[in-house]
């Protein structure tokens, strides 16, 4: 897509006071939710271009492109915005895993009323130190 066809798409989304807007990463074909992040204007428009997924990264204050530092890509299937324009859903198809833990997705903790505490679902299918050789990237 060219800037002039990403220009109104990018008008219609309604980022916050820091210029954000959140974004669920979802797993094509099985419905799965891996991730939640941030995207600014940039992000947006960069995943629009490229088909590669890019969020922003407010520990960084910088634009974070998926898996370039884990190998972890998400290739963008399409991406919507919900009914008020402040939420979008990035429908990816994610190579390997989708979480800094290692996990495939990040929605690993489960609540547990009757015990009071935050079960864990899933185990890591890889370290997070393999996954990151070259330092922490999320």
């Amino acid at each position: 897509m060219s800037a002039a066809e990403i220009a109104p798409l990018l008008d219609a989304i309604t980022f916050d006071a820091n210029g954000l807007v959140p974004v669920i990463a979802q797993a094509h074909g099985s419905g799965e939710i891996l991730m939640m992040a941030w995207m600014n204007r940039d992000a947006v428009a960069e995943t629009l271009t490229t088909g590669r997924v890019c969020y922003w990264s407010r520990s960084r204050q910088s634009l974070w492109r998926k898996g370039e530092t884990s190998g972890q890509v998400q290739q963008l299937i399409e991406l919507r915005l919900d009914c008020d324009g402040d939420c979008l859903l990035a429908v990816v198809v994610q190579e390997g895993v989708a979480c800094h833990t290692g996990r495939r997705s990040c929605f690993f903790n489960k609540a547990n009323p009757e015990t009071g505490a935050w079960d864990v679902t899933s185990q890591p299918l890889i370290s997070p130190q393999d996954l990151y050789k070259h330092g922490m990237s999320h």
